[in-house]
């Protein structure tokens, strides 16, 4: 046993003296390796020359001066272009949000989809964007009435049918994954025979803007916020192959949480329950969910949000801010909790209207001032960083894809569009080619020629990237 100790002893002194000895030996420089007593060449990188700044990053704009008669001139060229008429409003500013040059731009217009900036920034400067929407079954046994599985949605109207799709927002929660988790506890109780009710009950009773309905002409447009919905409701004869991109509009179910429990039911039978009946109900108080499936993040809904322009997903999140900010659970109270966060701001409202927090509605109204003010903010921003994060890209996504005048721009716009009949408008900002970054904002109300003044729209804010 002795002789065993020595012999470990004197291994582990001879292993601590060859690695003692190589690392003076590469002190020393004897033989290769990392350490060295000898002076080290101080590396200098050369720092790039004329980098464009991304249109956004949060926090970290190093703005440089703009040339405020060439951006004038730039307005005056949009003002005399053919089709654009008389009832325009421009305004132009740094990073800071000090306007370099503007026209009528305390002049309240209609905005359209613009307005969903302003909805955007509230509501991602209050909600948690990290967050999710949780879609949940429950199960209820009292005696004598048997089993009965609650689904109660938290608002995530982009559910999918099938399994939940992790590489995908519409669809990140599938009602199949869910009812297939469902199915499984149900089975391990005993239990293959159900009443199916589904609680619906987050929005309260008025889930529409009072007049929206006018310029929703067929259902495409704007279906009441809910709490769960597949889609958003959308009733595709061909679904798109991708379901986070398609540029088509199709008429919008009208009672999206009953298509949502009867998609639940139809997976629940394939997965050997019966499901006897279905209505509406309310989760009883103390139950704990038996599953659960989660949206894609707050921000990313918001993306898809912004980038399809969604006028639904517009209302739900000002309707999740009103709840956050304990203001009414209705549109008046969306509306007033999404102006209330933008005062809190230092966004200047005056001239505000909200008929909606969508602008689908007819009898909104803002000046270009508030919109411009709302980018500027975007590009200073880090908390509230997913309200210009799902703007749409002109050229490539969103609903500024068709919208590149230059490609030369492409790539340094951020935008948000805005379209109705008598209204083409624009908010957004730009990585300008020499440097710095600006924010802009145009409305045109009642236009000689709608389609003109869309290519004089698009023509301009590409000629930004020259300022």
């Amino acid at each position: 046993m002795s002789r065993r100790i020595i012999t470990v002893v004197v291994s582990v002194l001879v292993t601590l003296s060859l690695c003692v000895g190589y690392v003076v030996a590469d002190i020393t420089d004897v033989l290769p390796g990392v350490l060295t007593l000898q002076p080290v060449d101080e590396l200098n990188i050369e720092a790039p020359s004329d980098a464009l700044q991304p249109a956004v990053i949060a926090g970290q704009v190093e703005d440089k001066a703009i040339d405020a008669s060439a951006a004038q001139a730039a307005i005056q060229s949009l003002l005399q272009a053919s089709g654009v008429g008389s009832d325009v409003s421009v305004s132009i500013s740094d990073a800071s949000g000090s306007v370099v040059a503007d026209h009528e731009s305390g002049t309240p217009r209609e905005p359209a989809s613009t307005m969903k900036t302003l909805t955007s920034l509230a509501a991602a400067s209050v909600l948690d964007m990290g967050s999710t929407l949780d879609t949940q079954s429950y199960l209820n046994q009292e005696q004598g009435q048997g089993a009965t599985v609650f689904l109660k949605g938290n608002g995530d109207m982009l559910l999918g049918s099938g399994a939940s799709d992790i590489n995908h927002v519409n669809g990140r929660a599938g009602l199949g994954t869910l009812a297939e988790n469902t199915a499984a506890a149900l089975k391990q109780r005993g239990i293959t025979t159900i009443k199916l009710s589904y609680d619906d009950s987050l929005f309260g009773d008025v889930r529409s803007p009072a007049n929206i309905a006018t310029n929703n002409p067929g259902n495409l447009y704007f279906t009441g916020v809910s709490s769960m919905a597949v889609d958003g409701g959308r009733q595709w004869t061909v679904a798109p192959s991708n379901p986070d991109t398609f540029d088509t509009y199709v008429e919008l179910s009208t009672d999206t949480a009953k298509d949502a429990a009867a998609t639940f039911a139809t997976r629940l039978q394939e997965h050997g329950i019966t499901v006897e009946s279905i209505s509406a109900g309310t989760v009883p108080q103390g139950l704990s969910p038996l599953s659960s499936v989660s949206s894609a993040t707050l921000s990313e809904i918001m993306a898809f949000m912004l980038r399809h322009s969604d006028n639904t997903l517009a209302e739900e999140f000002g309707r999740l801010t009103a709840l956050k900010l304990n203001e009414a659970n209705s549109p008046a109270g969306a509306v007033q909790a999404v102006s209330t966060e933008l005062s809190a701001l230092g966004i200047d409202i005056n001239g505000l209207t909200m008929a909606d927090c969508s602008g689908l509605s007819p009898g909104s109204s803002l000046t270009v001032n508030t919109l411009v003010q709302v980018q500027a903010y975007n590009l200073r921003a880090s908390g509230a960083a997913a309200a210009a994060e799902g703007l749409s890209i002109p050229g490539l996504v969103g609903t500024a894809s068709d919208r590149l005048a230059d490609k030369d721009a492409a790539g340094l716009l951020r935008v948000k569009t805005g379209s109705l009949d008598e209204v083409t408008s624009m908010a957004g900002n730009v990585s300008r080619k020499n440097g710095g970054t600006l924010a802009f904002a145009v409305i045109v109300n009642n236009p000689e020629d709608l389609e003109s003044a869309k290519t004089a729209i698009n023509e301009f804010m590409a000629g930004l990237a020259e300022l």
